[in-house]
């Protein structure tokens, strides 16, 4: 039951856990089996329950309203078990509105396209105590973090092409990450969606995992199996807009309540979807609470928070005329940011062995700072910058590159500037932008040559690593979610020797302490040399914090070139850890017999040299032995 305390801090704004009093609860009262209700909607005249257990009469269980002030109401129905459907019958003050509508905490639903509620229980028998006590090394800042990104109705699917259960995919998702690497898992939204051609970014279940692919049971087996491969399991999260299906939260007591009233601030124009009013106590709480649940109950390791931009700008998407200005005459919207502050540290608190990151396309300052400091709080932001201007430079023919050079070294310029994420995710490979191979310039071996180079550019530059689905075997046709991938490619061999690239770039990230321990500070990397404009080369290097040093080289064009001179810091010899040229991955060969010896011959300011062969369209990593 909702305590006075619980009302206290739902009306604050500042309540984590509703949803362990709010929504369908099964219970008993006197030796009757039942359930007990909650659900707020303050400008209703009256609220009752309705389903299978009552033959969907409105008439016979009300709920009553509390005499707080809270909006909320609330009683128990007798008879209800636990699978069985229902919605709320609301009844508005409000020009007789009328309406059914789904539960907003229920942790349930109905196998879309049906949109009732189902009374549920979330009892399961963990088995990745290991994984959880140990996770914290795992999520930290200075640890390898390699994700793959995952739409699971559409990663693989079952016979007659169709949808794989959370159980199902557990056991094949987890051993096929292993096998390739991967430190994470990020899940596009499994939060409960009418429309499956939304992804999951239109929720209705802001407590349930889609039952498309199963119970929450079967969606904790899969995190569950997850952690006891050693994988990590984010969770893609919108707090940002939500659809106006009518079982849903849109004018859910005849008044915008979860939304605002203005579309001017109320409704998005480009998603077609209602806005959070975040400056409304009980929706932050309930937005609160709905982050804290996934990680609470689910285990999981974090969450990305999906348009991050959206939320922090008030005329995000608009002309001008189509928005209102903050009490300051501003565009920034200061209850989002007092929410985001707000969620942060809230999941800080409860989990310091999480990260949560920010899909934020601006240039806000200090998303991934701490908000004691007058930052956002995330751990982590997306770098969206990198990969616009790593896709533009990467889709021009070699012989134009010398003149975008400046494409590739300008992330440096602001790699530290916050804890970034460097994202090819699944918005680069849908809407006719073409596949990442199919980006590539060229005939079918310099496509393949480019992606392998972009790959090895993209996981020793600073920052965590982020490949979507169908990307780390070089996947021909655009991501659909109609169906699965196109798995058949491995056959080729520029698709496997492609996953077996990306099998090694992750052995070696993984292995190699300088490529990810100092990931967000100036002293993990270092330019070589950033000005070898006319030949589309660059190298620098990374390092640890025990000053193990690993060189990177990469060449953007075609052209081999064998005799390159490089300063290195040390003499001694540099063994190739990594070689994207070479015919494991569908390359030509062409490389340096495992190493090469440094010679006491300055270059680039350094002492020591090495003479490389450097291999076309390649990216090289050395190390120096001893």
């Amino acid at each position: 039951m909702l305590t006075d305390h619980d009302i206290y801090l739902f009306k604050e704004g500042n309540h984590g856990r509703l949803y362990e009093k709010m929504g369908c609860r099964l219970a008993a009262r006197d030796g009757v089996a039942g359930a007990e209700f909650a659900l707020w909607a303050p400008n209703a005249r009256s609220v009752s329950v309705i389903g299978e257990f009552n033959g969907w009469d409105p008439d016979a269980h009300p709920l009553a309203a509390r005499r707080d002030g809270s909006g909320i109401w609330e009683g128990f129905v007798p008879g209800v078990a636990r699978g069985q459907s229902y919605k709320y019958r609301i009844r508005s003050r409000h020009g007789g509105y009328e309406i059914d509508k789904a539960d907003p905490f229920g942790v349930f639903a109905e196998v879309p396209p049906q949109t009732a509620s189902r009374a549920w229980s979330l009892e399961y028998q963990w088995s990745d105590g290991d994984w959880m006590v140990n996770r914290r090394a795992r999520n930290a800042l200075g640890a390898p973090m390699s994700i793959y990104e995952v739409h699971l109705g559409s990663w693989r699917r079952g016979d007659g092409d169709r949808f794989l259960s959370y159980r199902e995919t557990a056991h094949q998702l987890a051993e096929y990450v292993r096998e390739t690497g991967f430190t994470h898992v990020e899940l596009l939204p499994v939060t409960e969606h009418p429309f499956y051609g939304s992804w999951g970014y239109q929720t209705t279940g802001y407590f349930a995992p889609t039952a498309r692919y199963g119970t929450p049971q079967d969606f904790m087996y899969l995190v569950d199996t997850l952690h006891q491969h050693g994988i990590g399991v984010i969770l893609d999260w919108v707090p940002s807009h939500f659809p106006n299906d009518a079982h849903g939260l849109a004018f859910f007591d005849g008044t915008a309540l979860f939304e605002h009233a203005d579309p001017k601030q109320g409704y998005h124009p480009e998603w077609k979807s209602y806005i959070f009013n975040y400056g409304r106590h009980e929706v932050r709480a309930f937005l609160l609470s709905s982050g804290l649940y996934w990680l609470n109950e689910y285990h999981l390791d974090g969450l990305r928070v999906d348009a991050v931009a959206s939320m922090l700008y008030l005329d995000y998407g608009r002309q001008p005329g189509e928005w209102i200005p903050n009490a300051y005459g501003g565009k920034e919207n200061l209850d989002a940011i007092h929410f985001l502050r707000t969620l942060n540290e809230a999941v800080y608190r409860d989990h310091p062995d999480v990260q949560v990151m920010a899909e934020e396309s601006t240039a806000w300052p200090m998303v991934s700072r701490p908000v004691y400091l007058g930052g956002l709080g995330f751990g982590l932001k997306w770098n969206m910058g990198w990969m616009h201007d790593t896709l533009k430079y990467m889709s021009q023919d070699p012989v134009y590159r010398k003149y975008h050079h400046d494409r590739l070294t300008f992330s440096i310029w602001y790699a530290f500037t916050e804890n970034f994420v460097l994202p090819l995710s699944h918005d680069e490979v849908v809407h006719g932008k073409s596949s990442l191979v199919n980006k590539m310039p060229g005939d079918t071996w310099r496509q393949f040559a480019n992606l392998r180079a972009l790959y090895g550019y993209m996981w020793s530059h600073p920052g965590k690593k982020l490949l979507f689905m169908g990307g780390e075997f070089g996947q021909r046709r655009e991501w659909a979610h109609d169906g699965g991938l196109e798995w058949w490619v491995l056959q080729y061999p520029e698709h496997s020797g492609m996953r077996n690239w990306i099998g090694d770039l992750n052995r070696v990230y993984r292995e190699e302490r300088a490529l990810h321990e100092i990931d967000f500070d100036q002293s993990g990397f270092e330019w070589i040399d950033a000005a070898d404009a006319e030949g589309s080369v660059i190298a620098y290097l990374r390092r640890s914090r025990g000053g193990e040093t690993v060189v990177v080289v990469c060449n953007f064009t075609p052209i081999p070139r064998p005799n390159y001179v490089l300063g290195v810091p040390a003499g001694g010899f540099w063994r190739e850890l990594l070689n994207s040229d070479a015919p494991l991955y569908g390359g030509s060969g062409v490389g340096n017999y495992g190493g090469v010896e440094a010679a006491p011959v300055p270059a680039h300011g350094r002492m020591h040299s090495i003479t490389l062969a450097l291999p076309p369209l390649g990216v090289m990593f050395l190390k120096r032995e001893g």
